[in-house]
């Protein structure tokens, strides 16, 4: 009999395992084969297409996977993929009991967990269930809404100002905050930004100062005025740069645009508003299999994304620098709200000292959050 303190030890060591690698666009999974209360297999899902995590640790454990017990983050899959079925892995090593931190969010082929207890392996299921929940919570909003998971990110000043009256920002922070947020965009799918930051700062939105690679960078851009000598779209990077425009963007522009070599358009429709349709693009960027976006601004992306309660996690890195200028650019400039009631709410809230700024990070009260039952992917 395997104490529960075990078992959640062993799958807390899953969990870490499995936020290694670069999965996108599917799911974190880690796993563990422990034989005699010693870990001899350790395994995460690398890259999409490469061995699962249960494989990974299965493989590495060899002979000693024989009356073991795996530890998986995720339920395994049982489906026909661009790899086998991790369930036939199982059942061919001889595993005696599974332990799974949850149960898949839209599983391809149902009864994992039945086809294991059927072949006589003990199944243990919801052993640090949250944990698991909030590792795939990306992966389940993507596959069951089409819509991907989105981080608002912004450095602002103590008196919440993203920039001076003129749109001078850089830098608020200091390095050791802006290489976190680098950090975070290695691990983001796209960045997305507007047009105004585009015209204002004019980004690469790459990754550098630390080892990483470039997410998709991405531009609500209606009219398409993007400059032909924007750094994004100059810069050489494996990642293209995508261009979200109006159905009415001028064609000059997009004949332009479009000439330039790792630069893509896609036509989004307007909101009733007149403005492009925030909800739209992020469904075109999950359309991408772009399962986590953060979004870099400026205050009115920020503002739309606010009024549409299309923000699942916000990261505000706040300086000790003041303006006192009430003209200044604010985090956000959306529609806003008249009672306090109605603010958007952050929860799990967890805060970080870098040098001397300080990043407030939290998942939005109203975001989507998977229940852990299993329900109908939207894509195959």
């Amino acid at each position: 009999m395997v104490a529960r303190s075990d078992d959640v030890r062993f799958m807390k060591s899953a969990l870490r395992a499995a936020a290694r690698g670069r999965p996108s666009p599917n799911p974190h999974v880690g796993a563990l084969v422990v034989a005699g209360g010693v870990v001899v297999g350790v395994g995460h899902h690398a890259k999409a297409g490469g061995p699962h995590a249960e494989v990974v640790a299965l493989v590495a454990a060899g002979a000693r996977a024989r009356g073991a017990t795996l530890y998986a983050t995720l339920a395994p899959c049982n489906h026909l993929g661009r790899t086998g079925p991790c369930t036939e892995a199982i059942l061919a090593t001889g595993i005696a009991r599974v332990v799974i931190g949850t149960r898949d969010p839209a599983p391809h082929t149902p009864g994992a967990v039945e086809r294991l207890r059927a072949a006589g392996i003990e199944v243990v299921v919801g052993v640090e269930e949250r944990a698991a929940q909030r590792l795939v919570a990306d992966f389940a909003k993507q596959i069951t809404t089409g819509l991907p998971f989105v981080t608002l990110k912004a450095a602002v000043t103590l008196d919440g100002r993203i920039a001076t009256r003129s749109g001078d920002s850089r830098w608020i922070t200091g390095p050791k905050a802006r290489n976190h947020a680098h950090r975070m965009r290695d691990a983001s799918d796209a960045v997305l930004v507007g047009i105004g930051t585009v015209l204002a700062d004019d980004p690469e939105l790459t990754v550098r100062h630390v080892r990483g690679r470039d997410p998709l960078r991405v531009v609500l851009d209606s009219a398409l005025r993007t400059p032909l000598d924007a750094k994004l779209i100059r810069h050489r990077s494996a990642a293209p740069t995508l261009l979200l425009h109006a159905p009415d963007a001028p064609a000059a522009n997009r004949a332009a645009l479009s000439a330039i070599p790792g630069v893509e358009l896609a036509e989004i429709p307007r909101s009733i508003t007149g403005v492009l349709d925030v909800e739209a693009a992020l469904r075109e960027l999950a359309r991408r299999d772009c399962v986590r976006v953060l979004v870099e601004g400026g205050a009115r992306l920020h503002g739309a994304l606010l009024d549409a309660r299309l923000v699942d996690r916000v990261a505000v890195f706040v300086a000790p620098v003041l303006l006192g200028d009430g003209d200044a650019v604010p985090l956000a400039r959306g529609r806003g709200i008249d009672a306090m009631a109605d603010a958007l709410r952050l929860r799990d809230v967890s805060i970080t000292r870098l040098g001397d700024d300080v990043l407030f990070e939290g998942d939005a009260a109203e975001a989507f959050l998977w229940d852990g039952a299993p329900r109908r992917p939207l894509r195959a």
